[in-house]
């Protein structure tokens, strides 16, 4: 897709690469054994969890943090709360039920490796996780948690969050659906969650009112344009670059922004939503250049 060059492009891998090194650090910490009893769910667990990704949630959850001066022990576990409630989404999402998925992150998806029961429990395990991850996170003030708690709350269930955004997919495979209800899709699917993650760095720096409704909107934007560019890979990118089954969009009769629009007009509508989120960052008197950086990671990304 094109844009601006990604400037030191370096420095960006060093930053994706020590937050996923540090999250997973504590999600070791966090995370029950995998002998720990019952053993298969906790196996089951540790196969989702530790599957790889960028822990792109986390990253930008500790960039956002950082950019407001927040120390990594106050952000790190809310940041690992993030991942938990997304690897949940994931686990339930490629169940048969719902999108039938056998790849996730390049190997077989927690049902296929386990089976369905354990799947849906795995799933239940790691949200509940998440919840009491913050609400025990002696770094942070009881009010902090609580505020934090409600976030991620809302982020992740309905009517403005992942659930909510998951059941309109799923109806939107019977019907034809507008660029604007495509966009609500996403907005909630996916977005949510990064939005989420993006105000819950902030809330944790003690933003202001009009800096964290900054922050807002750059999440906002960038989890529409998150969403955009994963539609446009499942029609471009192979198996190998995304770890996941591709063309799985079309097969299901997803709503998605190809089907809708076309290759092309995908491309301008993750420049714009780009452009909308590097626009909400300048309204910020913060060090934001990582911020940019990461939205325009999302505009190239391959995988």
């Amino acid at each position: 897709m094109a844009s601006n060059v990604i400037q030191n492009p370096l420095e960006l891998d060093s930053l994706l690469a020590s937050s996923r090194a540090l999250v997973e650090l504590e999600l070791n910490k966090l995370l029950p054994l995998s002998g720990t009893t019952p053993e298969k769910i906790h196996q089951a667990i540790r196969w989702s969890v530790f599957a790889g990704g960028k822990r792109f949630r986390p990253a930008l959850l500790l960039a956002v943090g950082q950019a407001f001066s927040a120390p990594v022990e106050a952000l790190i576990r809310t940041a690992c709360a993030f991942e938990m409630v997304h690897t949940y989404s994931l686990i339930h999402d490629d169940l048969p039920a719902m999108d039938d998925d056998e790849l996730r992150r390049g190997r077989p998806t927690c049902h296929v490796r386990f089976d369905e029961a354990t799947a849906i429990l795995a799933g239940d395990a790691l949200q509940t996780l998440a919840f009491q991850t913050i609400a025990e996170d002696v770094a942070l003030d009881p009010e902090t948690r609580i505020a934090l708690i409600a976030e991620l709350a809302r982020a992740a269930a309905t009517p403005d969050g992942m659930v909510a955004g998951q059941a309109l997919d799923m109806e939107a495979e019977t019907r034809q659906v507008s660029r604007a209800q495509l966009e609500e899709i996403h907005r909630l699917k996916t977005g949510a969650l990064i939005k989420a993650a993006a105000r819950s760095g902030a809330i944790i720096g003690r933003a202001s009112d009009s800096e964290l409704a900054a922050i807002t909107s750059y999440g906002s934007y960038l989890g529409l344009l998150f969403q955009i560019t994963d539609d446009f890979l499942d029609v471009t990118a192979t198996a190998e670059d995304l770890g996941k089954t591709p063309g799985k969009d079309a097969r299901s009769n997803k709503a998605t922004y190809p089907a809708l629009h076309g290759l092309e007009e995908t491309r301008a509508a993750a420049v714009d939503a780009h452009r909308n989120a590097c626009h909400a960052l300048d309204q910020l008197n913060r060090p934001t250049d990582i911020l940019h950086r990461i939205a325009d990671f999302i505009l190239h990304r391959t995988g």
